[in-house]
């Protein structure tokens, strides 16, 4: 049976509280989504993007909530319905009944779903989740850019869980030049972001500068402003927003979902280290 799937995967976690099992769980059920998105083609013209791309395909050590998604080109168009349709057919024999809500905005520049389900929980054997309080639903929020910026690189990989299925992901220069923009632009500050910048500027992870600036000239502060980035004009917009910051509120947002292991150098969080990572661009 399928669940046993799930199960033996979610031993592979090794996990030792009930956050970090129902985080596990959540990850385990976005790949589970997300392989299935790539047997209903939706992969030839969206690829994936973001902390749970990075983490699923690049390696980050954080866990990250959302599956978030941009278009090939832009499609005003586009409609999540008849893929979330398939996906909702797909992981059932998984366990799951998910019940879907299609956010259709025609006026927004991003397409929204959320996938919910509190089925799976109940037939796993966990460890720890559901023992003290009653087991919370697992919910996944679907995002997709239906306007992406110019420039965007990406690459083909493979998934290898539950099943071997195609996914389409934004390479690491775009994705460093997507999260600059969230560092820059975003109205509020969130340590998740900070956190990725560390792992990028460690990595010295290249920049796609071009998809970059086409974001800055899209949204946020620059839009429609004609600025050349390059990385002076980078280090100075970076060290300015680094240096406004307070870095123990920030640290707050990612203790969750980091591993016990990392939370004593959420500590050391601060301006200089932030600037010394920013001297690695």
């Amino acid at each position: 049976m399928s669940i046993r799937i799930l199960e033996q995967k979610l031993r592979s976690y090794a996990v030792s509280s009930e956050i970090e099992e129902m985080q596990a769980l959540r990850e385990i059920t976005q790949e589970v989504i997300l392989a299935s998105l790539g047997r209903t083609g939706f992969f030839n013209q969206a690829a994936f993007q973001g902390g749970t791309c990075l983490r699923i395909f690049y390696g980050l050590n954080r866990f990250s909530e959302d599956l978030d998604f941009t278009l090939l080109a832009p499609n005003p168009t586009f409609a999540w319905k008849s893929y979330l349709e398939q996906v909702t057919n797909d992981v059932a024999s998984f366990g799951y009944v998910m019940e879907v809500t299609d956010r259709h905005e025609t006026t927004s520049s991003v397409r929204l779903a959320f996938l919910k389900d509190e089925a799976v929980g109940k037939i796993l054997e966990l460890q720890f989740a559901g023992k003290s309080k009653m087991l919370g639903k697992i919910r996944i929020k679907l995002e997709i850019d239906i306007n992406p910026p110019s420039g965007g690189q990406h690459e083909l990989k493979y998934m290898d869980f539950p099943y071997l299925s195609p996914v389409t992901v934004q390479t690491p220069a775009t994705l460093f030049a997507g999260k600059i923009h969230a560092l820059l632009c975003r109205e509020y500050v969130k340590g998740r972001d900070w956190y990725d910048f560390i792992w990028y500027t460690a990595r010295k992870t290249p920049i796609n500068y071009h998809y970059l600036e086409e974001a800055l000239h899209q949204s946020g502060p620059w839009k429609n402003t004609k600025i050349d980035i390059d990385r002076r004009w980078l280090y100075d917009a970076l060290y300015q927003r680094i240096t406004n910051i307070n870095w123990q509120e920030a640290a707050k947002d990612i203790r969750r979902f980091i591993p016990a292991s990392e939370q004593f150098s959420i500590e050391l969080w601060s301006a200089e280290v932030f600037i010394q990572q920013l001297d690695k661009l």
